[in-house]
């Protein structure tokens, strides 16, 4: 029996003209040309040409000025080269000269993808059975360099979904902060990735640093521990791993006046500098019944991949974590919505075909894995892997799962395991839940459905898929009948 999906007319596009006002540079030497400039022309000038740029790029941004503002605060140090006090510029002069320092980039004009979807921290002005929910997309630009959005909409009675005004002037955090490190809790973060401190004299980088240190300070201290050294590569790779470690935190915080549909998640750390990749939300409810939204997601600086996590309760304030240990190398990291048996579970992929499942006493340390499924069918013969978090159902934790087969089709299925005892698998579907159609089909990455989180509203499954690696949709499919045939399915786990 195949289980009947209810596809949605609603598609998720990309639009090109959804952009934001980066910091451009163009090396030092163009930088000081444009600066000088700038400078030689009388203020009238310079006040002349401020002018055009502002009237048409307030209409594109929200305080362009104070953008302007902030990237020439980031070249300022240039102009002291040239025997200038940057306080001695007039205001008209340091917008100017950020003017030429920033650029537009249009977040999502490659590609609108691999969503998931949550309930809204904000349920106020909702009717009898309805939902407001967030979904959360990759948006691919120039360069292929992926970033984080969002968008919100009410699901109604039938599980068709109403999207809510999307915001027009897209901003990136209004403040970034490094984290500041304590330096007994950052030994005890070493510890847990590895013995560092056995493989390198501690004296020479934390005892250095005060109980609370900056990024910067321990930067300096790395360096200077590498020049009175003799290294071989195994403590040159330790050093790294002290570095990344410091990398890896740090916090956004959205202005209040922004529109969930305005805010980016545009990547801010060196091994995320590539893209921020299939982020997987989850509500999750801590042992105490509060609430807290977790996202995996893959960071990637060109040619490695690290898995991390984001965590946020209001959807305006985010901190950035690292994953790490043996288990935290690959992709489609995907964290259980509570507690299983008093630990943190995650399901993972270890080897790129098979589905493991992992345990932790710490939700940032994953170093054990075991084997939880393989590819059975033909249709995923080539690699099965999840499709968001599992969700919780009286009958079993439901797991949608993506598989690859011939010509490379990705396709999405389903399985249930035991509540109690997640490696048991209770039942997989024998034929895919959700097939690309004739107009799925199409894209950049032909002949693929994917997703990242889907969640249960009256009595359906939802399920937003991504179209191709271009546009994203989304089915409903009957809980029930799912449940039923998951159970039917007589699988033989053996």
């Amino acid at each position: 029996m195949q289980v009947a999906v209810n596809r949605k007319n609603i598609k998720f596009l990309p639009d090109s003209s959804r952009v934001i006002a980066r910091f451009l540079y163009t090396g030092d030497e163009r930088a000081l040309n444009t600066i000088r400039s700038v400078l030689r022309m009388p203020e009238e000038s310079a006040v002349q040409a401020l002018n055009p740029i502002l009237r048409d790029y307030s209409l594109r941004h929200r305080n362009i000025s104070k953008i302007f503002e902030k990237h020439f605060n980031k070249i300022s140090n240039l102009i002291k080269t040239l025997d200038i006090s940057p306080e001695s510029l007039t205001i008209y002069q340091k917008i100017l000269i950020g003017s030429y320092f920033t650029m537009e980039y249009s977040i999502e004009a490659a590609a609108f993808f691999n969503p998931s979807v949550v309930e809204h921290p904000d349920q106020s002005e909702t009717g009898p059975g309805e939902k407001r929910v967030i979904l959360s997309f990759r948006a691919t630009g120039e360069g292929h360099i992926s970033s984080i959005v969002f968008r919100t909409g009410v699901l109604d009675k039938n599980n068709n979904l109403s999207v809510e005004p999307v915001g027009n002037m897209l901003e990136e955090a209004q403040h970034i902060r490094k984290h500041i490190y304590d330096k007994t809790s950052f030994k005890i973060k070493l510890d847990e990735m590895k013995d560092i401190h056995s493989l390198i004299p501690s004296g020479l980088v934390l005892d250095k640093l005060n109980d609370t240190f900056t990024y910067g300070e321990l930067r300096d201290c790395v360096k200077e521990a590498r020049r009175s050294l003799h290294l071989h590569v195994e403590k040159e790779v330790l050093f790294d791993q002290i570095m990344w470690l410091a990398r890896s935190h740090y916090e956004l915080d959205f202005s209040l006046d922004t529109n969930i549909s305005e805010r980016v998640i545009f990547p801010v750390s060196v091994n995320e500098k590539n893209g921020i990749e299939d982020a997987r939300f989850v509500k999750f409810t801590e042992d105490n019944g509060e609430t807290i939204y977790y996202a995996t997601y893959t960071a990637y600086d060109g040619t490695t991949i690290l898995p991390k996590m984001l965590e946020t309760r209001d959807f305006y304030h985010f901190k950035i974590l690292p994953l790490h240990g043996e288990i935290a190398q690959n992709k489609g990291m995907a964290l259980f919505p509570r507690k299983v048996n008093g630990k943190y579970a995650m399901l993972c992929r270890l080897d790129g075909s098979n589905n493991y499942i992992s345990y932790s006493d710490n939700i940032n340390i994953w170093r054990e894995a075991k084997l939880l499924q393989q590819p059975k069918f033909p249709w995923e013969f080539i690699q099965i892997g999840n499709g968001g978090s599992p969700i919780e159902t009286p009958e079993g934790w439901l797991v949608i799962t993506h598989a690859v087969g011939p010509m490379r089709e990705y396709t999405l299925g389903a399985s249930l395991f035991d509540l109690e005892n997640p490696e048991k698998e209770i039942g997989r579907l024998k034929s895919p839940l959700l097939i690309p159609n004739a107009e799925e089909r199409e894209g950049y990455v032909p002949n693929v459905v994917y997703s990242c989180g889907s969640m249960i509203h009256n009595g359906d499954l939802v399920i937003p898929y991504a179209m191709s690696d271009y546009a994203s949709t989304y089915a409903t499919v009957n809980l029930r009948e799912l449940l039923n045939e998951l159970k039917n399915s007589k699988l033989d786990i053996n």
